[in-house]
């Protein structure tokens, strides 16, 4: 169950945009959506400058992850790792960079933003084609030719979850979570 639905500063009814996207995948209309799991939803990201960008979004409306009880804390960045690790496998990323920013519209809401990262994928941008995502500009990453087509989503969605799947796998055979 979605809980404490933000509201913004004149109290108008604006909802948060983090559980839109979770009613959407709850009700099965949202087709980013690869898999559920116990504290969160994977999703492949709206665009795709940085190939296999993923998004795994908290399940209920809570904004810091300190608010989360220990046990349930541990499971979800647990989850998180499990997530990050699929999207590294496969995506051939030489490198995942995590994001946890809860700023977006609505309100914050815990999410962690996934991205695969390889050598010059920011181009020249930052220090000689290095750096932080946020360095490659905005109007670029957020380009009409970075949305993945439908062919193209069922792909990505398909591999990561191939690799979801095998994670999980192991994780059940080889992991006691207490």
């Amino acid at each position: 169950m979605i809980t404490g639905i933000s509201k913004n500063k004149t109290e108008s009814n604006y909802i948060c945009g983090i559980c839109e996207r979770i009613k959407e995948a709850k009700a099965g209309d949202n087709p980013f959506l690869v898999k559920e799991l116990e504290t969160g939803y994977v999703v492949i990201g709206d665009f795709q400058h940085f190939k296999g960008y993923t998004l795994f979004l908290y399940k209920d409306h809570v904004v810091e992850l300190f608010d989360l009880d220990e046990k349930t804390r541990t499971k979800h960045l647990y989850e998180m790792t499990l997530v990050a690790q699929a999207v590294k496998n496969a995506f051939g990323a030489e490198k995942m960079n995590y994001e946890c920013l809860g700023n977006g519209e609505g309100g914050a809401h815990i999410h962690w933003h996934l991205f695969p990262r390889r050598k010059g994928d920011i181009e020249n941008y930052g220090s000689n084609g290095r750096g932080p995502v946020w360095w490659y500009p905005r109007e670029e990453m957020y380009a009409d030719n970075n949305r993945p087509g439908s062919e193209e989503l069922e792909d990505m969605k398909t591999k990561l979850l191939i690799e979801m799947d095998k994670l999980l796998v192991k994780e059940n055979n080889n992991f006691s979570y207490q």
